[in-house]
């Protein structure tokens, strides 16, 4: 059994090569930038390196030799123009999809989405696997034409996780709620929007488990805490763990938009992507963000177990010890 996994020099992605490794799975990695080479290799020396791109077809005839499973993990989470989403996301994924399906040697394809495929979800009704999905911006409609793809043209047995918000260790994401509170500022958005949410480890952790699971094959599921947070619980628990006094900085939805309007026409001025925009903002203010991992629990018998106060020491040991706050 051998492993290609893709995107593993992203935040989810080396988290994953990790939970590979230390279950001692021969792996292989696919690497756009050949710059990411060496600091993967001084970690984990007995992993293979690629170079080739999910974006670019003819990179990819090779990359398939002697691979038996395949952890799709690569995809972009801001762009500049619409269409990068898709290039990435959607016809990345279907660029893929053409090698596995000619190898014939592919036995389970683990394709990692995104809880924005479904759409917004409280706690009180959670969303569920097999309930419509209904994205409400151009990410999560991008993942979904992903998800399509996986669906309708996958030869091999597939897998699809939908992943929640993820943070821990190396997560850039909530870095500015950690950075805001070590400056004494505590974020309260006007709403109480509730989430899911899932530590990284314990995601990896997760996508290993639908790896080689036959329960698995043509299954998706959510991969969650069974905790649900809001920003505003989040973020007095990392004060807490801080140890830090702050003063509330209210976020009313009037304020929100702007920030993302502002954000979204500097990206376009200067062509760097941010997470900020105004598709950001319709997930911002949607009522909820809540996924159910009953699914996932009762067919595969696993289940996240780093609590919200566990994950976030962990987070911050990591960020104290790498100086990022």
């Amino acid at each position: 059994m051998k492993v290609l996994l893709t995107g593993a020099s992203g935040f989810v992605g080396s988290h994953v090569l990790e939970s590979l490794q230390q279950n001692d799975f021969l792996t292989a990695v696919l690497l756009r930038d050949p710059s990411q080479t060496a600091p993967i290799k001084n970690r984990f020396p007995a992993v293979e390196v690629l170079h080739g791109s999910v974006e670019q077809p003819s990179s990819l005839t090779t990359v398939l030799e002697g691979i038996t499973h395949v952890i799709h993990c690569a995809g972009r989470t801001k762009a500049v123009r619409v269409s990068e989403y898709y290039q990435t996301n959607h016809l990345g994924t279907r660029n893929l999809l053409e090698v596995v399906n000619q190898s014939g040697r592919v036995q389970r394809f683990v394709h990692i989405s995104s809880l924005a495929v479904t759409g917004p979800a409280t706690a009180e009704q959670p969303a569920r696997e097999e309930q419509p999905a209904d994205p409400v911006s151009d990410y999560g409609k991008s993942k979904l034409a992903a998800e399509i793809e996986v669906r309708e043209r996958c030869r091999a047995d597939f897998t699809i996780i939908r992943p929640p918000a993820v943070y821990g260790p190396r997560d850039t994401g909530f870095l500015s709620m950690f950075k805001a509170i070590r400056r004494h500022i505590l974020p309260s958005p006007a709403t109480a929007q509730c989430l899911s949410i899932v530590y990284a480890r314990d995601l990896a952790e997760g996508i290993v488990k639908c790896l080689t699971a036959p329960v698995a094959s043509g299954k998706i599921y959510f991969v969650a805490s069974p905790e649900t947070v809001t920003a505003r619980r989040m973020a007095e628990e990392i004060a807490r763990l801080m140890k830090t006094w702050t003063v509330p900085l209210p976020l009313p939805a009037a304020l929100l938009y702007v920030v993302c309007l502002w954000q979204q026409l500097l990206s376009q001025v200067t062509n760097q992507a941010s997470l900020l925009n105004l598709q950001k903002y319709a997930e911002l203010s949607a009522p909820g963000w809540v996924c159910s991992p009953a699914r996932l629990l009762a067919e595969t018998g696993y289940a996240c177990s780093t609590t919200l106060s566990e994950g976030l020491r962990q987070t911050l040991d990591w960020y104290q010890r790498e100086h990022w706050v």
